[in-house]
Order: structure tokens, then sequence, then C-alpha cells
């Protein structure tokens, strides 16, 4: 890759190619949690806008310019009061909408007031995620994803910081041979004790746990697809002549991934620029069994990360808890069972905007080259080759999972198996199985 293509797919200003792109899709700001208590407002940074995320007395939400219109002060440290967010250094009041209501050190009789406005965005709130809309061109349909389609309890919300430019930490999420390395234990721990974490499963149609499978057949036979919503990446490991294990992943355009995580559980999953050198992850679990225990996966994670900012307890400032004994005896890394710990030291180690003119791909990486050409395409034609309206086809939807199949005929079972999910998962969360 030239350097110049590289600084075209990693920038995300509003005046870049990118920046202009990713602004054609809801973009994840906040999540909803982040705006309970007696002062629900909080500082965004998102495609290098600083903002402010707030619910008015009524409960609904605004999203605008992070400083006042009237001398530049910091609006996160606003008073909440009288339908909007009211600056502390001379009082001027904004709704939800940026408009300026009231500026009470100046005369009675002006209307001053009614031609300030900040810069303001839609927002809409998705089971505990809260979405804006940052293009000046209207708003498109929602997503129609599982993750949405779900009622709020069988889903659960979290985010992450990562130092380092969102399109690298995409692309791990799209390079199936990855797991069989990076998240690899040297031994297979109990799957039932390993709720609310990926790879600690047995996977689907077998009583084969997902660790031993990726151990033991590490090279991955790679297909890619493009679909409506972006790519659908299918990895298969042939076990013997009659079964063959099957991991299907979904690349959603531009920025999310559509995984597994356990049979009855997926993970949608946003890859959202601060800057160009640090993102978040935003990601949504979803069931398709019984409702998720919220409290537990809560409790597990705020373990793992320090809030507010989401930043890994384990990363860059303390070695990503690397323990050479640990990666000797129990994981390939040597850090831990998190695997976001995993993904974070290897797209971090690459630095804050990985130099892809030094790298070397092989076959393995076709989900990233074909997402590269996905993304360089839409670059070119100022839109992306995807759905327009977002509601994807019955037989298109980015539907994930880890399974084993019977060697014969294998791709007519799997097709079979993918609708079948999506059944499936209407009917529980419809109450109806």
């Amino acid at each position: 890759m030239r350097k110049e293509q590289n600084e075209l797919l990693t920038q995300s200003a509003s005046e870049t190619p990118g920046g202009s792109l990713l602004r054609q899709f809801w973009q994840p700001v906040a999540l909803a949690r982040e705006l309970t208590g007696d002062r629900p407002l909080v500082s965004v940074r998102v495609l290098h806008e600083s903002l402010i995320l707030f619910r008015n007395e009524d409960g609904k939400l605004g999203l605008i310019d992070r400083n006042c219109a009237h001398r530049g002060a910091d609006l996160s440290y606003g008073r909440l009061e009288d339908g909007g967010v009211r600056c502390p250094f001379h009082g001027w009041l904004f709704d939800i909408e940026g408009q300026c209501l009231e500026q009470p050190a100046e005369p009675f009789e002006t209307t001053f007031c009614h031609r300030i406005k900040l810069k303001n965005y839609p927002v809409e709130e998705h089971n505990g995620i809260i979405f804006a809309w940052m293009s000046d061109e209207p708003e498109q349909p929602f997503l129609s994803l599982a993750c949405f389609d779900a009622p709020e309890p069988w889903t659960f919300a979290f985010k992450g910081l990562v130092e380092c430019n969102w399109l690298q930490a995409l692309e791990v999420g799209i390079d199936p041979a990855h797991a069989s390395f990076l998240h690899r234990y040297l031994v297979d721990d109990d799957p039932t004790a390993g709720y609310g974490q990926q790879f600690r499963d047995v996977a689907d149609m077998s009583n084969i746990p997902v660790t031993q499978l990726l151990r033991v057949y590490p090279r991955p036979e790679i297909s890619v697809d493009e679909t409506s919503f972006g790519l659908r990446l299918t990895a298969i490991r042939y076990l013997s002549e009659h079964q063959v294990h099957v991991r299907v992943t979904n690349q959603v355009f531009p920025q999310a991934i559509v995984i597994p995580m356990s049979r009855s559980m997926s993970i949608t999953q946003w890859h959202v620029p601060i800057d160009d050198v640090s993102c978040y992850w935003y990601a949504i679990f979803t069931s398709i069994g019984d409702p998720i225990d919220q409290q537990k996966m809560y409790e597990q994670r705020t373990q793992l990360y320090e809030l507010p900012e989401y930043r890994s307890k384990t990363g860059k400032h303390n070695n990503y808890g690397y323990d050479p004994l640990e990666q000797r005896t129990r994981t390939y890394t040597g850090m831990g069972d998190d695997i976001n710990v995993h993904d974070q030291w290897a797209i971090e180690s690459q630095g804050v905007i990985q130099d892809r003119t030094k790298e070397h791909l092989g076959r393995s990486d076709i989900g990233i080259i074909r997402y590269r050409r996905l993304l360089q395409s839409a670059l070119a034609n100022g839109k992306p080759r995807v759905a327009e309206a977002h509601n994807y086809s019955s037989n298109e939807k980015p539907v994930s999972i880890d399974i084993v199949l019977p060697a014969l005929d294998w791709q007519s079972k799997l097709s079979e198996k993918l609708e079948d999910l999506s059944v499936q998962a209407q009917n529980v969360w419809a109450g109806t199985s």
C-alpha cells in the first residue's frame, strides 16, 4: 500500500473523504448508562469533534457543541436546568437542538439570543447505545440488525477505549485466522464456566470446546462474499473427512462486525474514531436464548475497565499484563483471559496509525484485502456499495455462527441453519418458543 492510500483509509476528520463517508452512517457516541444519575450529561469526542450529550428534564436527548457560542467556555460543566444546559460563565441557556434560549446578562428587550445556535446532531437511543447522525445529508433509516430487533432484556451494551486508529481496530475483527493464535488457550477450561466470554463455549452441534478447535486446526480455509450489508466471512476448518467446523462472521459496512460469541449469543461491535489516533469500540451482546444477565455482564466488565473513560485496566501502561509463565503454560499471549486485551496489544503495538506500506498480506488476510477494496471504492465514489436503506433481505442478514457440520454438503446445511437462527431469534423475542 502506498503512503497516500494509507492516509486516505485512516483519516476521519470532516474535511477528509473518510470523515465524510463515516458521517453517512449512524455513529455510536455514548452508552445510555452514561446518562444515568442526578446529572445526565457527558462530554463526547467523536470524529474529531468535541460535543456534549445530555438529557433535559423531559428526558429528551441533545448532542450539541461543547463550547459556548458566547466566549467558548466548556459546557460540559454547564447547569442542567430550564429545558437545556446553561453556561456557568454568563448564564446563556441552550436547548437540546443547540438553540440559545436566554442571555440573562443582556438587556431585557434584546432578541440577540434568537440568532444564536450551536452545532447540534440528531440522536437516537437503541438497546443501550446512543447513536448520532453527523451528516448534513438527510438521515438514513436505522440499521436492520438483530441487536436492535431484540427486546432490551436480551441485550447488553458496553464500550472500551483503544489508543490507535479505528481501521486497525476494525481489521482485527475481520481476520478469522488470528483467533487460532492470539486467542489460543493451551488448556481447555470448563465451557459452562465462561458465561459472557467469547471462545469459552462448545461449538454448536458438537461437544468440542471452541478453544480446542481453534488450537488444533490453525489453518482455516477462508472465503469472503460481498452482500448488501458489506461482507460475509466464512472460515472452514476440516476436522475429518466427515466433519467441518464453520465460523461465520460479518463486516457491516463501514465500521461494524457481527461475530459469534457462543451458541446462543452474538456480538455486534462498532469501531468509532475519536480522532485519527484513538477510537472506541461499542458492543451490543445479543442473546437468542434466555435474557442476558446484564448485572453479571456489567460486573465482569467493570472489573476490567476504568470508568468514566472505559479504559482497560490492563494495557500498554502495565505491559498488557504479560506473564511469561502463563505464556508457556496457559495462553498463547501470556496476557490473561480478556480477549479484548489480546486484540488491544495486537493493534496498539502496530503504532497509533499502522504503516501499511511495510506489511505483507497473505492468503488468510483475504477479509482485510476485500474490505479495503470496498472502502477504497466507497471513498472514490463518495458513497458505499451497500444497500442505502440498510433493510437487508432474509438471506443476507448478518447472522453469525460457530458450528460443526457434516462435511458432505455443508454449504446447504449452513444456509438452513442460518435461516433457522433468524427464525429462532424472532420466536424467542416474541415469546412464542
